[in-house]
């Protein structure tokens, strides 16, 4: 058994130098999430903030090398921060933001990858990139490109996609690399935790046994208590019989009082009656006077009245009287200023027939040199419609002879886009297998590592907590 013990011990030993090694030198590569360089960055100092407590080996990642993607990732780094401001910069910042949603969407992909396009034709002098509204598909923006300037476009393109994989890559580096030395913190903390579950189930059952023995005392106390609880209802007894006697001699001082009370209230209404009598007939006397000093003063106001409207009007019937006599004198006058103006109006009559009768006869030549004029127009129109005619033949012509080679080159684009799509698959099944290739191995030495920690007779009880 001694022997079996140290063979153990030996392998142990060897077990924890194989780990570190394997944690330092561990490759794993995924491409679920995107997210800046900047925020990784800041993400991995905050897991070595919170890491796990000191004496415990944190776990940490290294990437596949994919130099290609790094020094891609870097040189767009090194642009934003030299050339701020810049069309670069908004170019780079849109595609680190938008990853994660390039990847599904190629649509949002080629527009990013003509952005720096565009920025790379302006920066060397070529001619920029035609406009592109934001709501057009961009087959149709990537049809007015010339051989060369696609060229440029499909090198922006392939390099979007290596972007964007390394910064996934480098985010689930950091998540992964979180997540385990957060299960590791999780793990401690449990184990904390289950010791202080058993002290504190220890200092539960001390505290049973206290409980207990304060019941017993409890017990007999209660004893005493309904001994005493006997007694004083003897007394409560004899104090409710006199309370009967006392409560009988109250109920009779209570009807006494309540007569005298009836014979009061009795008076008082009799005084209460008496009082509103007299002073309603001082109220009546007072009232009487009051309407006779109205009255007076209404007949006084009611003759002064009838003197005022009287006076008004025989005023109102002279000066009526007055204005008849000057109503006749302005007629008379607005009579003879009608008939003048009649006579006016007759003349002004004859001078409009013989300028009408002039006009007529100046509309007459006018409109016919407009029919000369329309008519003349209308042979150089039909000429000008024929030459159009040829033009617009000649047009149509030379557009299908160029909707010939579109076809031809959109066959080749489409050959092309399926062969990267191929390619782009093949990487990911690639990425797949890799992935679940390392995982199994890992797993299978992390359970293999366990079986041989908790083979011991001290650390076999923590098996099943552990796997599970």
């Amino acid at each position: 058994m001694d022997q079996h013990h140290i063979t153990h011990l030996v392998l142990f030993s060897l077990l924890l130098v194989c780990l570190s090694q394997e944690t330092q030198s561990f490759s794993f590569t995924w491409g679920s999430s995107s997210s800046s360089s900047d925020t990784n960055k800041d993400d991995q100092s905050n897991n070595e903030k919170s890491g796990p407590p000191s004496g415990v080996d944190k776990f940490s990642m290294e990437l596949s090398n994919d130099p290609k993607g790094t020094q891609s990732v870097e040189n767009a780094w090194q642009i934003i921060e030299s050339r701020p401001n810049s069309c670069w910069q908004s170019a780079y910042k849109s595609l680190f933001d938008t990853c994660s949603v390039i990847v599904k969407d190629d649509e949002k992909r080629s527009r990013l990858a003509w952005q720096l396009s565009d920025c790379f034709q302006k920066d060397s002098g070529r001619p920029a990139f035609p406009s592109c509204d934001s709501w057009s598909y961009m087959l149709k923006c990537l049809k007015k490109l010339d051989e060369s300037a696609h060229k440029v476009y499909l090198e922006f393109y392939l390099q979007t996609n290596s972007i964007c994989h390394q910064l996934q890559a480098n985010a689930f580096k950091i998540e992964t690399e979180r997540l385990v030395n957060d299960l590791k913190k999780s793990a401690e903390l449990a184990e904390e935790k289950l010791l202080n579950i058993e002290e504190n189930s220890e200092r539960l059952i001390q505290n049973s046994d206290q409980i207990e023995k304060s019941l017993a005392s409890l017990d007999s106390k209660t004893q005493q208590v309904a001994e005493t609880s006997e007694k004083v209802q003897g007394q409560i007894d004899v104090s409710l019989k006199h309370s009967n006697v006392n409560l009988e001699q109250s109920k009779k001082i209570v009807d006494s009082q309540s007569e005298l009370r009836q014979g009061q209230s009795e008076m008082r209404q009799e005084l209460e009656v008496g009082i509103k009598v007299l002073h309603e007939s001082y109220e009546k006397l007072g009232q009487n006077v009051e309407k006779l000093r109205n009255e007076a003063v209404e007949i006084e106001k009611e003759i002064n009245r009838v003197s005022n409207s009287m006076s008004k009007k025989m005023d109102n019937l002279q000066n009526k009287a007055n204005d008849i006599g000057n109503v006749a004198g302005l007629s008379l006058d607005r009579q003879k200023q009608l008939l003048d103006g009649q006579s006016t109006a007759l003349e002004g009559l004859d001078f409009l027939t013989k300028f009408q009768s002039q006009a007529l006869e100046e509309s007459r030549a006018s409109l016919q040199s407009l029919a000369d004029f329309g008519r003349k127009q209308q042979e150089e129109l039909l000429r000008r419609q024929e030459q159009l005619q040829q033009a617009h033949d000649h047009l149509i012509e030379n557009s299908k002879s160029i909707l010939a080679a579109q076809e031809e080159f959109e066959s080749k684009q489409a050959s092309m886009f399926l062969a990267l799509d191929k390619l782009f698959t093949l990487h990911n099944a690639i990425l797949l297998e890799s992935r679940s290739i390392k995982a199994f191995f890992f797993y299978s030495f992390v359970i293999f590592l366990l079986y041989m920690l908790t083979s011991a007779k001290q650390t076999y009880g923590m098996r099943a907590r552990l796997y599970l």
